[in-house]
């Protein structure tokens, strides 16, 4: 079976979620004996045609160019050159800025879609934005022949409003168990000693609110940014937050074993996204043996429940701040209960063999029991 993966920047990973599942999932594929391709932006800092085993084609990107305008573009291009191979399935993460081109996918492949989050509801975007990109949803439901869910919550939220019940499959990760505090010196840190977050820097990821409990705690430990600020709102953040010289903006940083002991290591890790579902990093928190505090959301409570701390306000994150302190041993259980989900729920062999259970079941096209629908008509599938 012949595959292709569009809707993210491209593998290995230089930038968030859609990218480390494309990632894992791309490499799981090809183990199982599926021929993978994945669709990288020109500009990807890894230039080869192939990635341990995966079809790596490269589509210009003017994103750089002309801003977020660009990767509307960026998609068009990379579903022109979907025409020009012959694909079973194209699974599509995300639809953010690709679905006003759905009408142009291939005809002959069956085209099933990540659903992501509810993207309108993000505040970074102004009304007008919200209003297409609820219409960019409805677009993407039109245009697939099926649709996936990271998140029981988005289940849910697809079934009751399209009346569609799309495959539920969540994100992976893959527990730590080698920590090596060596690496914290490159970053003059001490083990627990030290609080952070990793995240995009947008406001619906609720950096604003923590950093500000940061301020408030005055703890005095190191608090570590880890994300890209080369975007509006990290320049405001940046310089709202200049003069905190315990918080530190350490830029986008994506090697998985630095990132892991960062974690591990960490007194205190902040998990502020708002909206969406099953968010990756939260499963990486969780794969190395963090403590936990999170926006208190249905989402994220779905995935960690009762095994983390949570915050609403600033506050909430000062007393967090001020009171927790992970190496007494009091959070025991709770580390071990998100491991725990992590082996038997949340690993990423568990969620490749989903993916491939997914695609077996739907390339199946009976010539007269039961045709494909037309896209638009889409049906649901549940997995065990």
């Amino acid at each position: 079976m012949r595959i292709a993966i569009i809707g993210t920047r491209g593998i290995p990973n230089c930038y968030g979620g859609f990218e480390q599942c494309a990632e894992y999932l791309a490499a799981g594929l090809v183990k199982k004996g599926y021929e993978v391709i994945v669709y990288n932006s020109h500009n990807h800092p890894y230039q080869d045609k192939e990635w341990n085993g995966v079809n790596i084609r490269h589509c210009y990107d003017p994103e750089y160019k002309i801003g977020t305008i660009g990767q509307f573009f960026y998609d068009l291009n990379c579903i022109r050159d979907l025409k020009k191979g012959k694909y079973d399935i194209v699974l599509q993460l995300g639809y953010t800025s690709s679905s006003v081109w759905g009408w142009l996918l291939p005809r002959n492949t069956i085209v099933t879609t990540n659903m992501d989050g509810m993207e309108w509801k993000r505040t970074k975007y102004s009304k007008k934005v919200q209003k297409f990109l609820m219409f960019a949803e409805k677009l993407a439901v039109k245009h697939s022949d099926h649709l996936i869910a990271d998140s029981a919550g988005i289940q849910k939220y697809l079934d009751e409003k399209y009346g569609i019940k799309p495959v539920y499959i969540p994100y992976g990760a893959e527990l730590f168990e080698t920590p090596a505090p060596d690496i914290l010196g490159e970053y003059h840190l001490e083990p627990y000693a030290y609080d952070m977050l990793i995240a995009r820097m947008e406001p619906e990821n609720s950096i604003e609110a923590i950093l500000d409990g940061v301020v408030i705690a005055k703890t005095n430990r190191p608090f570590l940014v880890v994300g890209c600020v080369n975007n509006k709102f990290g320049n405001y953040l940046q310089e709202k937050f200049r003069a905190y010289k315990n918080i530190r903006f350490c830029g986008g940083i994506y090697h998985m074993e630095t990132l892991n002991n960062l974690r591990y290591y960490s007194n205190l890790y902040f998990h502020g996204h708002t909206v969406g579902g099953t968010n990756p990093s939260l499963l990486e928190a969780m794969a190395s043996n963090s403590l936990i505090c999170a926006n208190d959301n249905q989402f994220n409570r779905a995935i960690v429940g009762d095994d983390a701390l949570y915050f609403l306000s600033a506050r909430d994150v000062a007393f967090n701040l001020q009171m927790v302190k992970k190496c007494t041993g009091a959070f025991e259980g709770m580390l071990a209960a998100n491991m725990n989900k992590i082996q038997q729920v949340y690993n990423c062999e568990s969620i490749v063999n989903a993916y491939a259970t997914h695609f077996e079941a739907i390339a199946i096209r009976p010539q007269s029991v039961n045709p494909m629908p037309l896209r638009g008509e889409t049906v649901s599938l549940m997995l065990d």
